[in-house]
Formats: C-alpha cells, structure tokens, sequence
C-alpha cells in the first residue's frame, strides 16, 4: 500500500510588485528634467551663450540660440577655428576722445540792407537800447525792433504812452528812407485778460499793434501799403511765462522790416561776412 504525502504549496517570494520599478524609473527621470530646469533657470546667460556657442562649432552647427533665449536662432559662418580678439599693444587703457561735432558750414552772408538798417535803428535809439525801453535783432531776413509793453502800454491798454511817440516817429524817419514789408505785431502773457473792453488776449495784442500801425503811417512817410497788423496774444512766447519777469518780457510789440533795402548803404564787400546779433 502506498501511501502518497500532500503536495507542499509553493512559497510565493515576498518583494515589491514589478511596477514599482517603472514608477522608479519615471520618477527619478522627472526630478532629473526639473533639477536641470532649476540649473537653466539660474545659469549666467553669457556663459550659457558661450557654451551653447562652443557646442555649435564643435558639433559643425550652423545655428545657435540668439540674444532672446527660446527666439529664433541666429545664422553663424562656420568655421574650422574660433578667431579671439588680439589683444592691442597699449601699455595703458587710456579713453580716446572723439570729437564728432560737424564742422560748420558757410558763415552766414547778412544782406547789406539789413545791417545798414540795423545800425542805422541803433544810431537813431541808443539811449533807450541803453534803458530796455526796446531792443533791435536782426537776422539774415529781417530787421526787428521789440517795444517792452511797461515802457509802451499801460497795463490793459493799448493807447500808446505820450513819452514813446517821439521815439516812435524816430522810428518812422529811419524807415522812410528804407524799403521793405512792416509787419507789426502784438504780444501778451498767457493769463487771461480782466478789462471789460477787450473780450480776450487777441483783442488786446491785436489793438495794441494797430496803436503803432497808426503812428507809423500817420505823417505818411511810411506807405499804408507796406505795413500789416497782427494781433498773436500769447504765442511765441519769449521766455516761459512761469514768472512775473518772463511774462513781463512778453507782453511787447514787434516792428519787423523784412527785406529792407536802404539809400546809399554800404557795398557789400565792405560789410564784414558774418555778424552775431
């Protein structure tokens, strides 16, 4: 008789499941991708340029990445060697100046009317160019005399002060023996006007030049024909109006000849080839 012994069960091997090692694998590939992030995130761009560079010429690459990392790429000339800078033979890094200021052109050739006429205002107003009661400009256009409103004006008004009439007919004499346009104009300050009489700053300013328009053509030795009235109120400013001497300075009337062109002036060869007003 046989007697047969119960099979024995196999002991199954304990240990972890064979997907733990997957999971291993992907997890320890992910802290890798995001170590390396970490590391381009905090690497010195110049030397990330210059090793991005390197492998580029090592490699035979044409393109590397560019001034914005992740832009397009920037085209390189291959080349079998990479060619440094040599250094110069200076012994001291001393800065070089370079003086890139254009040389000046031509100097300007002011019309022999303008500065005939010019010096002749001045012979004619020196004691009040003297005392800022005016002031005479010129360019090569034009010759401007500039009336101060305190000297011309009572303020709001635009009857002309009984003492400037005299210096204002001496004006008249110097122009009628002068030809050339008369453009006369008026100015303010930016702050509006308080007089009941005059709506705004362009009704004032424009008075107060037809006031000089009237004393200049009033004898008629200065053509009706030649002369304009402007009334420009607060433009072209001369100074800022932020102070109460920068609008004083603005409130004026302007006389402008423009083109003038004097009997018996000097030749222009006489006349020096440039003058700064």
């Amino acid at each position: 008789m046989i007697v047969r012994q119960p099979a024995r069960k196999k002991k199954q091997a304990r240990g972890s499941p064979a997907w733990i090692v997957t999971f291993a694998d992907l997890a320890t590939l992910l802290l890798t991708f995001f170590i390396l992030l970490l590391s381009f995130a905090e690497m010195d761009i110049e030397k990330y340029r210059a090793m991005a560079n390197s492998m580029a010429v090592a490699f035979g690459s044409n393109q590397v990445l560019g001034d914005d990392i992740g832009g397009s790429p920037l085209t390189l000339i291959e080349s079998d060697t990479v060619s440094l800078p040599e250094p110069l033979d200076t012994d001291t890094d001393e800065p070089v100046f370079i003086d890139e200021r254009a040389e000046s052109g031509a100097p300007t050739r002011i019309p022999a009317g303008v500065i005939e006429l010019t010096s002749r205002m001045i012979r004619e107003l020196e004691a009040e160019v003297a005392s800022d009661a005016l002031n005479v400009n010129y360019d090569e256009n034009q010759v401007v005399i500039r009336f101060s409103e305190e000297a011309t004006f009572r303020s709001g008004e635009a009857s002309i002060k009984p003492e400037m009439l005299p210096i204002i007919d001496r004006v008249v004499e110097v122009l009628s023996g002068c030809t050339g346009d008369v453009l006369v104009a008026g100015y303010t300050d930016d702050r509006p006007i308080s007089s009941g009489r005059y709506r705004s700053n362009w009704d004032l300013s424009a008075a107060r030049a037809v006031s000089v328009v009237h004393e200049l053509v009033l004898n008629r030795q200065v053509p009706a024909e030649r002369v304009v009235a402007a009334g420009r109120a607060e433009t072209n400013p001369l100074a800022p109006n932020d102070s109460e001497e920068n609008r004083a300075k603005n409130r004026r009337v302007e006389i402008a000849i423009r083109d003038p062109q004097c009997a018996d002036s000097l030749a222009t060869g006489e006349l020096p080839v440039e003058i700064v007003p």
